[in-house]
């Protein structure tokens, strides 16, 4: 055999081993050997260079080379479910299935929800060629090179050899109702899941980053994708990531039973479900949804990742059809939630974390407890009135919940156990960060330090800011790359990211390529539109929205510097709490000279052109409601659109609305209540002629 076959050989083998280890829990060979397998084939590739396969197996170790993650568009909208957190709930759903289906008899397919980071995963000819994130349902960014790196996620498919498979509800064989031919995959198919981080891996990481003493994670989500997130897989890899799939999508599957084509996914290689029985269930009544939901909300505990809940899918995909979406969630499929897990432990003591605005949140410290599978440490306190609400003494046992999406709070105290020694929880008066008196404004429950401009975490928490996609989207740096910078003393404020040349950040000049790149990408954040740059600015109550109404109300930098409150307020939704806090900030001369500087380093301080003269006052006056799925924009276009043409933008219908922008699959309620109060349906199509005008 010679080393091209000897090559081929060794990528079919090892991705057989990994599927057997990480999918199947039944490997064949010891870790050692396989460790000598893959030894073999790097060294065999490094020899034959044009044989690069990017799906190799020696392609899960990841790469520490940083990456860009492009956009890309999804082919179906990745619409998120209707959540509800009871049974009467559920009924309601499942009488609504029956009159939507005319009591046509119908399946549903239980699985577990879990707790982690949609992900889209296309495959062509059976090789995974693209990985794509849920991101705003629309598009989603592009982390195929790190998806690649968790080895459950098969790289390359081995078609179905059997037309039978094994129903893990029954532990016995269930015939597919077609031919043999008919399970193999199709050449061309999505597959929808969820990638998570196990309990074990959660636990092993935090461990790591406090002997760093670095910043735990919350929960397994956040770690999950801020993993997923990482510009090297290198990264990706050594963290232990897994996925579960629960959606097979394309125009050739080879079922209409949602249950069946997972079952057909899972013969082709993919997880489906943990290595435990029961996780999915084809069930035909409401009372079969209720006993798979009563038995996973105890012994969801039992498994290995993350669950917050229940999804429910109507199975045929000919039903679903019928049934349609609304605006935001498909009508044949919800998801239950369970309720909060509580334990009960005891508080140490209270510490001050200090957020970008300056403002200053209590943290519980307590004794070391397991809770939604995880051991919990801290909860948020919140403010001063929270603490004197519960009378907290340290020293108190108290009640902690966490649900599946949440930072643990406590919710309760055990008065009866309290210490007599115990001594209340007294707030404290001076930032812990600066030592500067701290102040609370009237009407606010938060603490602040109002020394924004010498405050460490409040200056890195504004730099942050300014860098996040939604705002300047320089997505070289990350916190940690801020923090770096910081203590080197290259940056003290936003303005100074734009002094940043190559050499100071080039280290030992082993980094040129990265730096190249992160000074290019502050140089490319000078053509982010203005009403972006507003909300960078991390103005204290301005959102992504307000930044844009005042954007597009004053139009250029001097004009919303000089505003008075009163002419502040004139903008539709800015009330006086935010327009105050507009005004103090253009009021300071620190931050006065910081927007003078980013003016002269090139940022737009105005409304582009383009955006001028697409302005107009053709819907002035007007109250538009957007409901449904659009083909020519996004929903936040149209939001925009309606905002530069003086109209303005209203959640619900009530009798002031003047008309509702209509897409696809407009939500039956919505329409009822517009019929109901003689609103005017206006398509899009209608509304874009309108527009042009």
């Amino acid at each position: 055999m010679d080393e091209k076959q000897r090559i081929m050989q060794l990528r079919r083998e090892l991705h057989e081993h990994n599927y057997k280890y990480y999918v199947l829990n039944q490997p064949t060979i010891s870790d050692q050997d396989f460790d000598f397998l893959m030894k073999e084939l790097q060294e065999l590739e490094a020899r034959h260079p044009e044989l690069d396969d990017p799906n190799s197996p020696s392609q899960r170790v990841g790469s520490d080379l940083n990456q860009e993650f492009q956009q890309v568009k999804h082919k179906r909208p990745m619409l998120s479910l209707s959540n509800t957190y009871n049974e009467q709930d559920v009924r309601e759903w499942f009488d609504s299935v029956t009159r939507g289906l005319g009591g046509e008899p119908f399946e549903v397919c239980c699985e577990m929800k879990y707790d982690g980071l949609s992900i889209s995963l296309h495959y062509e000819n059976g090789r995974l060629v693209q990985a794509v994130t849920r991101g705003d349902g629309v598009q989603g960014d592009d982390v195929t090179a790190n998806v690649k790196t968790i080895r459950s996620i098969p790289l390359v498919l081995s078609p179905s050899s059997s037309s039978t498979y094994i129903n893990k509800v029954s532990a016995e064989p269930q015939l597919f109702p077609v031919e043999e031919e008919q399970t193999g995959y199709p050449d061309s198919f999505e597959i929808r899941g969820e990638i998570l981080m196990p309990w074990k891996s959660f636990e092993r990481l935090n461990a790591e980053r406090e002997a760093a003493e670095e910043p735990l994670f919350a929960n397994p989500r956040n770690a999950a994708s801020g993993t997923l997130k990482s510009q090297k897989s290198e990264v990706v890899a050594q963290r232990g990531l897994d996925a579960y799939l629960y959606y097979l999508l394309g125009d050739e599957v080879p079922f209409d039973g949602h249950y069946e084509n997972l079952m057909a996914a899972r013969s082709w290689g993919f997880q489906i479900v943990p290595k435990a029985d029961n996780c999915i269930r084809k069930v035909k009544t409401v009372e079969e949804i209720f006993d798979f939901i009563n038995y996973w909300d105890k012994e969801r505990k039992n498994l290995p990742v993350a669950t917050d809940g229940i999804v429910l899918k109507v199975n045929s995909q000919r039903q679903q059809r019928a049934l349609g979406f609304t605006a935001k969630s498909p009508r044949w499929a919800i998801a239950y939630k369970f309720k909060a897990e509580r334990a009960c432990t005891r508080l140490i003591d209270v510490t001050y974390q200090v957020g970008r605005t300056g403002a200053v949140t209590p943290v519980a410290n307590m004794e070391p407890v397991q809770l939604a599978g995880t051991t919990v440490k801290r909860a948020t306190l919140n403010n001063e009135d929270f603490i004197k609400s519960f009378d907290l003494h340290l020293g108190d046992y108290v009640y902690v919940e966490k649900g599946g999406e949440i930072i643990p709070k406590i919710v309760g105290v055990d008065i009866e156990q309290r210490p007599i020694v115990a001594q209340p929880v007294q707030f404290i008066t001076r930032c812990p960060e600066c030592g500067t008196p701290l102040v609370r404004i009237d009407g606010e429950a938060v603490h602040y330090c109002p020394n924004d401009a010498g405050c460490p975490p409040q200056i890195k928490g504004r730099i942050e800011h300014f860098i996040s996609r939604r705002a300047m989207n320089i997505d070289s740096l990350g916190p940690e790359t801020v923090d770096d910078y910081y203590r080197q003393g290259l940056i003290h404020n936003i303005a100074d990211l734009y002094t940043i040349d190559v050499q100071q950040i080039n280290g030992d000049g082993s980094r040129e390529k990265s730096a190249r790149k992160i000074v290019g990408s502050i140089e490319a954040s000078k053509q982010v539109p203005f009403e972006r740059v507003v909300f960078a600015l991390g103005i204290r109550f301005v959102g992504e929205t307000s930044a844009r109404l005042l954007a597009c109300h004053f139009k250029n930098i001097d004009a919303l510097m000089s505003a008075s409150i009163e002419e502040l307020q004139e903008v539709e939704g800015i009330g006086e709490v935010m327009a105050r806090s507009v005004k103090n900030y253009f009021q300071n001369p620190q931050n006065l000279a910081i927007v003078e500087r980013l003016r002269q380093y090139g940022l737009q301080m105005s409304l582009s052109e383009e955006q001028m003269s697409a302005s107009s006052d053709l819907l002035a006056g007007k109250s538009i409601v957007i409901s449904g799925v659009f083909e020519h924009h996004s929903r936040d276009e149209y939001k925009q659109i309606i905002e530069q043409n003086g109209g303005k933008n209203v959640g619900s219908i009530s009798g002031k609305t003047s008309f509702i922008l209509a897409g696809d699959n407009m939500g039956p309620s919505k329409l009822q209540k517009a019929e109901k109060l003689g609103i005017p349906i206006v398509n899009e199509e209608e509304f874009l002629k309108m527009i042009e005008s």
